[in-house]
């Protein structure tokens, strides 16, 4: 499968099924330019995962909300859950074996961690007096 254009409008529909990396980027940045080659042979090499590419400048608000503070960064999402941020340039075998670990997950698992560490969030909040 080929690189995928992402912005906010498409956001929810791209990252929402199956394995899918998010590659953070903008044009004048070089080590970007490095890492294009190699994302888009990775997604010649995996057509089952999702490959998006979102530049950040023309999408300052999915940067945002990716909290991105250095490009490339690769995003990675697991049936819409995001997993991992990781900043810099990705070798090909580095970008083969995130994706494997990636698939090893058990994500019932995952999904049931994110919910006991959102209750303990809220049975740590304070609790407003009644007046």
């Amino acid at each position: 499968m080929a690189t995928v254009e992402v912005s906010e409008a498409n956001f929810d529909s791209t990252v929402e099924k199956g394995i899918v990396l998010l590659d953070f980027w903008a044009e004048w940045c070089g080590p970007c330019r490095t890492f294009g080659p190699i994302f888009e042979r990775a997604s010649a090499r995996h057509p089952e995962v999702v490959f998006g590419k979102i530049d950040t400048e023309a999408q300052p608000g999915l940067a945002a909300a990716f909290e991105i503070r250095a490009i490339p960064t690769i995003a990675v999402l697991r049936d819409g859950v995001p997993l991992a941020a990781l900043p810099g340039v990705i070798s090909d075998a580095g970008i083969d074996e995130l994706i494997g670990k990636v698939r090893a997950l058990d994500m019932d698992e995952i999904r049931r961690r994110i919910e006991e560490k959102a209750e303990a969030s809220k049975a740590d909040e304070p609790k407003a007096e009644e007046s």
